[in-house]
């Protein structure tokens, strides 16, 4: 066989080894394709994890079948080929509508090819774009999200009229003033209230990414960025509510191991989800940022045994731990610090449920009270540890000291309304909390859900006569209203809550419905950190809350809630709440 002859041959070898090589890539897109899109029904809920494997188990039984079948076949139907003279190559036959794939692969990989090699000629010499944007721009992305609120306060008819003082107006006067010095607990009030978040994410590099998030809100309050309506005009309050770098560590399998994340973060611990989606606010108010550093290391227990995803990461354990400054002052070594540490287990069934726990421990350092110890006391006199036990923000609930009063050498009160109350008050309690959260994602009614959530918090840092010799000092005395009674340890909080409705309300015509009980005595979490709406912020109360969420249209739904509260210890103070959101995410 001459040269001419032997290249003929090896062409046509070559294509027929292309056309198997192309049958075969296209086998495997349509088999990832029709995977994915399983994949993708059973996250909707459309299938359970069990009736998806079967699906596919007996869709390889069927090809098996099919492919012996043919073979058989073609076995009985086709005369046994002649054995090839020496030298000879015979080449299969190749069918019309093979080459007629053959063509258009070509057509489209030439057309490809030289399409992408004009445009990146364009874009690397920004032809007809004058000063076009550089590929930075590429690494950005912006997200945010808008709330509109019509919020109503009703109080309790046979409510204790000034009985609970404003201790966060108090602090922030320096004494009382007459105006303002009690909460409201006898007056309803109506607000138009709007909740403004606006993100930007950067890329860094793969695994390491900056954010930044822009927010309502006012620079006082830690557990809100809403914005009332009714300024006068005047203009809203934008403040950075995060700037963090985070990275995240990821194996061959494409699993996430280790997360690390610094500057002012998202809440870095497992409270059992999200907004209205069978989170709890016990010990946590969801608007709540941190400042710190936190880092998280993962370990997958392996899959729940699916054909769908051989690496999810459904099956895991995880240890978090976190250091964050809360109030940092030169004039004083003894910061205010909080640290933290969770462990938990997610662990998904292959009925698609799913179960998560977490154990915490956070303890918070130098945050109770340093009473002023000269010898009359006078807030004048302070020192820089005095006055660095100041909370800067207060809610409603936790045990509080006076730290100092308002007098003269001589003895005589300089407290404006002449009284003699003290002028600063701070937290009589250490606290040191242990937290429980679970949750239980029942998914036998695919698509909706019934999730159970439970949460319990115990302040261990509490010590009745620590906090009762700070409360009557011989210097300050007895140093709240209605403290003419020795303080009891109650330390204890509690949530149970169940959720039924499809798990996300993304689309028009979702929905879910939610109940929960909560009961949250005085001293089991820092007030300042808690639920914002709860009784209208704090500690010491117990109630009710159910609400719901419906999808209007895309990224955009409707949420309606509805609390009913009652203080646990003290004089009778309780309120209802009614709060009717619009909620677009973009």
């Amino acid at each position: 066989m001459d040269n001419k002859n032997r290249l003929l041959v090896l062409t046509l070898c070559s294509l027929v080894g292309v056309v198997q090589a192309g049958e075969k890539e296209e086998l495997l897109k349509l088999r990832n394709t029709t995977t994915n899109l399983i994949k993708e029904l059973v996250k909707q809920g459309v299938l359970t994890g069990k009736v998806a494997e079967d699906m596919i188990k007996k869709a390889e039984a069927d090809a098996e079948s099919q492919v012996q079948q043919q073979a058989e076949q073609i076995a009985t139907t086709e005369p046994a080929a002649e054995a090839p003279e020496p030298g000879e190559v015979r080449v299969p036959y190749v069918p019309q509508f093979v080459k007629d794939e053959i063509r258009q692969q070509v057509r489209t990989e030439l057309r490809e090819e030289v399409v992408g090699d004009v445009m990146q000629k364009a874009k690397n010499e920004k032809w007809g774009i004058p000063d076009a944007l550089p590929d930075w721009i590429n690494r950005f992305t912006l997200s945010g999200d808008m709330r509109l609120r019509s919020q109503n306060d009703f109080m309790s008819g046979d409510n204790a009229e000034e009985q609970y003082l404003n201790y966060q107006e108090i602090n922030s006067r320096g004494g009382r003033t007459g105006i303002n010095d009690f909460i409201n607990t006898t007056k309803d009030r109506h607000r138009f209230r709007e909740r403004v978040r606006l993100a930007i994410d950067a890329k860094i590099t793969d695994n390491l990414k900056a954010g930044i998030r822009l927010a309502t809100g006012n620079q006082p309050d830690p557990v809100s960025t809403n914005q009332s309506l009714g300024n006068t005009g005047n203009q809203y309050n934008f403040n950075v509510d995060r700037a963090y770098l985070k990275y995240d560590a990821v194996n061959d399998e494409g699993f996430k191991w280790l997360t690390l994340a610094g500057g002012r973060i998202a809440n870095p611990w497992y409270v059992g989800g999200g907004e209205f989606t069978g989170g709890s606010e016990l010990v946590w108010d969801t608007d709540l940022s941190f400042e710190g550093f936190a880092m998280t290391a993962r370990h997958s227990l392996g899959s729940s045994k699916s054909v769908l995803d051989k690496h999810d990461d459904s099956r895991k354990v995880y240890a978090t731990a976190g250091a964050f400054p809360l109030q940092e002052t030169e004039l004083s070594s003894s910061g205010k610090w909080l640290m933290g540490g969770q462990v938990g287990l997610d662990w998904g069934f292959e009925n698609q449920d799913a179960l998560k726990v977490g154990i915490s421990y956070y303890d918070y350092i130098n945050i109770q009270a340093k009473p002023n110890s000269s010898a009359i006391g006078d807030c004048d006199k302070n020192t820089a540890q005095n006055n660095l036990s100041v909370p800067q923000f207060l809610q409603f609930g936790n045990t509080l000291t006076g730290i100092c009063e308002g007098l003269t050498t001589q003895g005589e009160s300089k407290d404006p309304v002449g009284d003699g109350n003290p002028r600063q008050y701070g937290l009589a309690s250490d606290y040191n909390i242990i937290n429980v959260n679970l949750s239980y994602d029942l998914a036998k009614f695919a698509p909706y859900h019934v999730i159970f959530g439970a949460d319990f918090a115990k302040n261990v840092g509490f010590d009745k006569q620590t906090v009762n010799n700070y409360r009557y000092s011989k210097v300050l005395g007895s140093n709240n209203l209605n403290d003419d009674k020795i303080v009891d340890e109650e330390t204890n909080a509690w949530q149970v809550r169940m959720d039924f409705g499809w798990p996300k309300v993304d689309r028009a015509g979702k929905w879910n419905v939610f109940a929960l009980y909560k009961y949250v005595e005085r001293d089991a979490v820092l007030d300042g950190f808690t639920d914002s709406d709860f009784h209208l912020g704090g500690t010491n109360a117990k109630g009710w809350v159910i609400g719901g969420n419906f999808g209007l249209m895309k990224n955009l739904w409707f949420t309606g809630r509805w609390l009913s509260t009652d203080v646990i210890t003290g004089p009778t103070y309780g309120n209802d709440v009614l709060q009717l959101d619009l909620n677009a995410k973009f």
